[in-house]
């Protein structure tokens, strides 16, 4: 989002303190304009297209050529990266929605234009629900590029019912807005523009690991898979595998059931707290910024 784009404060230094008096009727037009700003800004920057929709794309393309064997689960046999192509693109959807959005907030932050924008007129809310628009778009373009070429390039199926297009849909679309408040949350811990690959990046590689995105979850200790359950990504990556998979893989996972209410239940309570933790902690100025 560009500083051109935005109001102009009106106070001096310190946290902004106008009130924004504007009636419900505003939010709307504010959210869709807001929108379309980031919208425009993140296509523009060649960064950010690079860092968060062409990594997850390069992380397919390299295992695809690694992983050449086989599993199997209840007398079904796949190709090893069938397996870890499900996980792939529910990292995708986290690497769009936790990652990218958590430095770019930052950013903004750290630059004024966040406080500017609590400054104006504007429902402070028109911000939020912009930051999630834009990541339910990109998400949505992502998850398309990375079916596309595990479909094209490596033989994954697409799903056999429309039961199984449904749960693509809500999978990615609750994963995304779930992934997206935990990421505005997260920015709350984080200092600066400075620190905020070394504080973000790590978590989000650490998630792929103990969340089953590159190995079989039966490979993972007891503890990394109580780790792993607790967060958004191990159930993003077990409804697409049972969305992509031959329903007899059910059997390799660890309860041997995909568990989708139990996806469907912890992805929506981690957007509930996401939010609770954004409206409780949510800083609008940079320690720098005047």
């Amino acid at each position: 989002m560009s500083p051109a784009h935005t109001p102009r404060a009106t106070h001096g230094p310190g946290l902004p303190t106008r009130k924004s008096h504007a009636k419900p009727g505003h939010l709307l037009p504010a959210v869709v304009a807001l929108s379309g700003i980031e919208l425009r800004t993140f296509f523009r920057d060649k960064r950010s297209l690079v860092f968060v929709l062409a990594f997850p794309v390069m992380l397919l393309v390299i295992f695809g050529a690694i992983f050449n064997g086989t599993i199997s689960g209840g007398g079904k046999t796949i190709p090893e990266k069938q397996l870890f192509m499900a996980g792939i693109i529910a990292a995708g959807v986290l690497s769009c929605a936790f990652q990218g959005l958590a430095i770019n907030v930052v950013s903004e932050r750290e630059s004024g234009l966040i406080r500017r924008l609590a400054s104006s007129p504007m429902p402070k809310a028109a911000y939020f629900i912009a930051k999630v628009v834009r990541v339910l778009v990109t998400t949505v373009i992502e998850v398309a590029i990375l079916i596309a070429i595990s479909v094209l390039a490596y033989g994954l199926p697409l799903p056999r019912s429309a039961n199984g297009w449904l749960t693509l849909v809500w999978v990615v679309l609750l994963g995304a807005a779930a992934c997206a408040l935990m990421g505005l949350a997260y920015t709350a811990i984080i200092p600066s523009q400075n620190a905020a690959a070394a504080v973000v990046t790590p978590v989000f590689i650490a998630l792929q690991f103990i969340s089953g995105v590159f190995f079989p979850l039966s490979l993972l200790p007891s503890w990394m898979l109580t780790l792993g359950a607790i967060f958004p990504l191990r159930w993003m990556a077990q409804g697409l595998r049972s969305v992509f998979l031959p329903p007899q893989l059910v059997m390799a996972e660890p309860v041997h059931s995909w568990e989708l209410h139990r996806a469907a239940i912890i992805l929506l309570l981690w957007a509930l707290g996401g939010l609770v933790v954004v409206a409780r902690t949510f800083k609008w100025r940079g320690p720098r910024v005047k």
